[in-house]
C-alpha cells in the first residue's frame, strides 16, 4: 500500500494538515480496499497549531518509509525550519520519495534546496516573497499546481486538495480520482485549467524600494500600448538594468507586471459592469480581444466570460 507521511511542523496550518489527510485516507480502489496508508509525523512531541496542539504518532524518521511526503504550510513561512527537518526532507528526496508542499509550505521545500532551478508556486499573496528570497526559482503565481515529477508544489486553500486529487490520479487513474473528488465534494479538475483567482490586490508593489514610482506610472498608464524600450526610458534604465532591477525586486518582467496589472482591472470590470468583453479588452490596454482573451485566461485560470458568470455583481 502506497505510504503518505504527512509533516506537521510547529505553527501548522490546520486545513493545510487535515486535508491532506482527509483527501487520502477516504479514497479506496475497487472493492472498497483503501488506497493510502497515512501517518502524520512531526520532529517534536507536541506541534503547536494555532488554536489547538497534537501529537503526531510518528516522527521524522517514518519519512523514510513513506512513498509521499506531503509538507503543509505554516502561519509564517519565513520562519526558520529545524535542521533535522532538512536533513530529513533531503535524505527522503535523495531517496526518490515524492515531496509535495501544500500552500506557503513550498518556503520549507525551498529551503531544504529541493526546488533549485524547478517552476514551483505557492499560494498568490506569498509568491513575490518566495521568488525574492529563492531566484533560483520559477515561481509561477498564476496556477493551482506544479508536477515536476519528484516534486511538487500547490498554490493555497483548496488548490492543496487539487495537488493531492492529482496526485491520487498519478497512482490509480481517473476513476478512483474521481470517486476521491466525489467523496470530496470537489471537481476532478476545476474550470479553467490549473489556475488561481487572483482578484483582491495589485500586482506585487515592494513599497518602500526603487521602483515604486515606477510601478505607479505603469498601473496608470497600463491601458497605453507600452514596450520594454517605453518603460525602460520611463526610467532612466537601459532595458537589461531595468529587467534585472524588476526581476529582483518584483520576482517578474515588467511585461509581465503589466499584463497582471491590465489583467486586474480587467477583473474588476467583469465584476462590476456588464460591458462587452470586446470593449472591456480595449478599456485595459490589449490590441484586440483575441489577446485579450488568451492573456486573461492564462493569468486567471477561465475565460472573461467564465469569471464574469463566477463574480459579477452587476447581474450581467
Amino acid at each position: 500500500m502506497h505510504t503518505v507521511a504527512v509533516l506537521a511542523l510547529d505553527d501548522v496550518i490546520p486545513s493545510d494538515l487535515a486535508m491532506p489527510i482527509d483527501v487520502f485516507a477516504r479514497t479506496r480502489l475497487p472493492g472498497e480496499r483503501a488506497g493510502y496508508r497515512v501517518r502524520v509525523c512531526a520532529a517534536t512531541d507536541e506541534v503547536d497549531a494555532g488554536a489547538f496542539s497534537l501529537r503526531a504518532p510518528y516522527g521524522l524518521d517514518a519519512l523514510a518509509d513513506a512513498d509521499t511526503v506531503v509538507v503543509p504550510g505554516v502561519h509564517d513561512p519565513s520562519a526558520p525550519v529545524r535542521e533535522d527537518v532538512i536533513r530529513a526532507l533531503r535524505a527522503a528526496a535523495a531517496a526518490g520519495t515524492r515531496i509535495a508542499s501544500i500552500c506557503v509550505g513550498t518556503f520549507v521545500l525551498a529551503r531544504a534546496g529541493l526546488l533549485a532551478g524547478l517552476r514551483a508556486t505557492t499560494h498568490w499573496y506569498a509568491a513575490g516573497e518566495l521568488a525574492a528570497a529563492h531566484p533560483d526559482i520559477d515561481v509561477d503565481p498564476d496556477v493551482l499546481y506544479v508536477d515536476n515529477g519528484q516534486i511538487l508544489t500547490s498554490a493555497g486553500a483548496a488548490a492543496g486538495m487539487d495537488l493531492c486529487l492529482h496526485m491520487i490520479r498519478r497512482d490509480y487513474g481517473s476513476a478512483v480520482a474521481a470517486d476521491a473528488a466525489r467523496a470530496s465534494v470537489m471537481p476532478l479538475e476545476r474550470e479553467g485549467g490549473q489556475a488561481q483567482f487572483i482578484v483582491s490586490l495589485p500586482p506585487a508593489n515592494p513599497r518602500g524600494r526603487a521602483l515604486e514610482p515606477l510601478l505607479a506610472w505603469l498601473e496608470e498608464n497600463a491601458a497605453r500600448e507600452l514596450t520594454l524600450d517605453d518603460i525602460a526610458a520611463h526610467a532612466g534604465l537601459s532595458s537589461r538594468t531595468l529587467l534585472r532591477r524588476f526581476r529582483e525586486q518584483t520576482g517578474t518582467t515588467p511585461l509581465q507586471w503589466l499584463h497582471r496589472a491590465r489583467v486586474r482591472r480587467a477583473q474588476h470590470l467583469l465584476e462590476t459592469t456588464a460591458h462587452p468583453v470586446e470593449r472591456i479588452a480595449a478599456q485595459v490596454g490589449f490590441g484586440s480581444p483575441t489577446a485579450f482573451r488568451d492573456r486573461f485566461k492564462r493569468v486567471a485560470g477561465v475565460s472573461p466570460q467564465a469569471y464574469r458568470r463566477a463574480f459579477s455583481s452587476s447581474g450581467a
